[in-house]
Formats: C-alpha cells, sequence, structure tokens
C-alpha cells in the first residue's frame, strides 16, 4: 500500500512539474502557481461539498493552511532557481526535500530494516544523477543554490505538514481544498504589487483558452499527489513513503525525453536504473 500510493505521488509530481516548467517557458512562473491552483481549489470544493468534508474541520487544518502558505514559496523559489540555472545542479539538489520527512520519521522512532536503509540510500543516489549533475560548465550562481535549498525545505515541509492534516479520507479532501484556498490567497497576495510595480503578470496576447486544460492538469496532478502521499505516510513507514514520493525527478526527465525528445545522457540514465533498484529494495524490504 505504502509503496504502491508513494509511487504514485511520484509519477503525478513529475509529470505537474513537466508541465510546470513547459508553461512558465510563455508565463510567469507565479501566475502559472496562482492559475494552477486556483483551478484546483474549485474542483477540490466540489468534492467537499459532495462528500460533506466540512464535518471533518478541526485543528487539524491549521497543518494545511500552514502548508499552503510553505507550498507558494517552494515553487517559487524552485522555478526561480531553475531560471536561473544550470538545470542539472538545481534538479538534483531539490531532491534534498526527502531529508525532512525522513528526519521526522526517524524522530518519530521509525527504525527501516537494513534492506530498506541500503534501499533509501540507492534510490536517493539515483535521483541525484538522474537530474544529470553538472560536475563541470557553467558556473553556479550562490542565488540559484540558496533558492533551490529554500525550495528543497518548503517541500518537505508540505510532505509533513500534509500528512498531519487530516486521518480520514473526507477530512483529507478539505484539507486539500484549505491548503489550496490558501496557496491561491498567499500566490494572489505576492502577485498584485509585482504586478503595480510594472512586472508583467500574463503572457503578450493574454491567457489563452487553449491552455487552460494544461493549468488545471498541473493544479490537479498537484493535489492528487498531495493526497497520494499523505495516504502512504499514514499507512506505512514515513521514511519509506517519502524517499519512494521524492522518485519524481525521474518521471520528469523520462516525460521531456518522451515529449520533448530529449536525450537522456548516461549518468542519466545510470541514475534511473538505480532509482529504480532502490525502489525495489524499498519494496521488498
Amino acid at each position: 500500500m505504502t509503496a504502491l500510493f508513494a509511487l504514485t505521488t511520484s509519477l503525478l509530481w513529475g509529470l505537474a512539474d513537466f508541465g510546470g516548467g513547459l508553461l512558465t517557458r510563455r508565463t510567469p512562473a507565479l501566475t502559472v502557481v496562482v492559475v494552477s491552483q486556483s483551478i484546483a481549489a474549485a474542483v477540490l470544493g466540489a468534492v467537499v461539498v459532495a462528500t460533506g468534508g466540512w464535518s471533518e474541520a478541526g485543528p487539524r487544518l491549521w497543518c494545511a493552511v500552514a502548508a499552503g502558505l510553505v507550498g507558494p514559496v517552494a515553487l517559487f523559489s524552485f522555478y526561480k532557481a531553475l531560471a536561473l540555472g544550470p538545470m542539472g545542479v538545481v534538479s538534483p539538489l531539490a531532491t534534498l526535500s526527502v531529508a525532512v520527512p525522513v528526519s521526522v520519521g526517524l524522530i518519530l522512532g521509525e527504525r527501516p530494516g537494513l534492506l530498506q536503509v541500503v534501499g533509501i540510500a540507492v534510490a536517493v543516489i539515483g535521483v541525484v544523477l538522474a537530474g544529470g549533475p553538472q560536475l563541470r560548465g557553467a558556473p553556479v550562481q550562490r542565488q540559484a543554490v540558496l533558492l533551490t535549498l529554500v525550495a528543497a525545505l518548503g517541500f518537505g515541509t508540505v510532505f509533513v505538514l500534509i500528512t498531519e492534516a487530516s486521518t480520514t479520507v473526507t477530512g483529507l479532501f478539505l484539507a486539500l481544498f484549505v491548503q489550496r484556498v490558501t496557496s491561491v490567497a498567499a500566490g494572489g497576495a505576492a502577485l498584485y504589487p509585482a504586478v503595480r510595480r510594472g512586472a508583467p503578470a500574463l503572457p503578450e496576447g493574454g491567457l489563452a483558452r487553449a491552455w487552460l486544460p494544461a493549468y488545471g492538469f498541473v493544479g490537479l496532478a498537484d493535489v492528487a499527489a498531495n493526497g497520494t502521499y499523505a495516504v502512504a505516510a499514514q499507512h506505512g513507514p514515513v521514511t519509506v513513503a517519502a524517499v519512494l514520493a521524492s522518485l519524481y525527478p525521474v518521471v520528469t526527465a523520462l516525460a521531456a525525453r518522451g515529449f520533448l525528445r530529449e536525450r537522456l545522457r548516461a549518468v542519466q540514465a545510470a541514475g534511473a536504473g538505480l532509482a529504480l533498484v532502490g525502489t525495489l529494495l524499498l519494496a521488498t524490504g
């Protein structure tokens, strides 16, 4: 159960990152965050009404509010770091987010078996290599590294908060809705003064309706990933769920290979293979 939902999380997050990356080529990153999360919030609101999720309201929802505040900061920092580049350094560094939930799991007393420890190590190394780390070439800006570390800390914190935000399925829908509404409010609050200062909020020609399904996919895939991760972490060791969920860079790289015909370098192919081996060890350990 844990392995299945955690791997589903990495699939959804990987595709959402790929879609978000494509959209930010023509639209400001903060606009992508606000629009995609707004669509997700609208869908989740309908789900909450249909399932009676309001009855699950309680103190745990403050964790969802916190996740909604941290999430946009992490996403914006990540997109900004990717813009500064090089991506071959930024992407692997972002996988450090796994350290936050794994540390929390260990503090709470989780002790993975020897085979799982080996699997965690192999999977993390594989994910870093799958990002295609650039050991030579363009220099790395200090700002890019700092922004990536902020994003990694934020992503990891959201992992932990969304797990604590609910204990039931209907409660999870409500928590995700509250998280998204908070994210939209925070993103909108940040976008407004930027627009007042003259920064563009929309691409030239405006926001084409033809692209709205893409924004919806990014937002809903991100929401679904948060949900499947919460289920994975609640039904198994957080240490295992977090590592398996962090395989999303492999999915993003494979999506770029399949849709954009980007060629995988040898180090990326080797990393994908190691990530698979680590996943098998975790699932069977």
